[in-house]
């Protein structure tokens, strides 16, 4: 049976960017590097225990998320006004906290590459720890 989610893949086009907004904006560490004939193309990075974002290099070089294989990464957050104010302060476009059709409280920003990034701060009615049906009308 499924045990949790181990990771999620994202592809990047510049490793540094994307190893310097996951790491120094969000807080996030460095679990362990990928080489390939001496060379980084990738990395796993720490979310949780047992728990990564991992993400190789690509030479895509669209203006538009590569091919939208995800169409969004969601990070659960202890306190969604901290997290805001921590992106705010780094310079980076984040949206007004509100409160979700499943009753968490939401933000959402983008990372180098453009992926959607959304972050929850349950509430003791959030549909994730009730199990209650959620009502949307979008």
């Amino acid at each position: 049976m499924i045990k949790a989610l181990a990771h999620v893949c994202l592809l990047s086009r510049d490793l540094d960017r994307t190893l310097d907004f996951y790491m120094e904006t969000l807080g996030l560490s460095k679990g362990f590097d990928f080489f390939r004939d001496g060379a980084l193309f990738g990395f796993y990075l720490r979310v949780a225990d047992g728990q990564f974002i991992e993400v190789f290099k690509t030479d895509d070089s669209s203006t538009e998320p590569t091919a939208r294989r995800i169409t969004h990464l969601c990070l659960e957050v202890d306190d969604i006004d901290v997290m805001r104010a921590r992106l705010v302060a780094k310079g980076i476009e984040v949206t007004e906290k509100k409160l979700g059709a499943d009753a968490s409280w939401q933000i959402w920003t983008k990372d180098p590459d453009g992926t959607p990034i959304e972050f929850h701060q349950y509430t003791d009615e959030s549909c994730q720890l009730t199990g209650r049906v959620c009502v949307v009308d979008w």
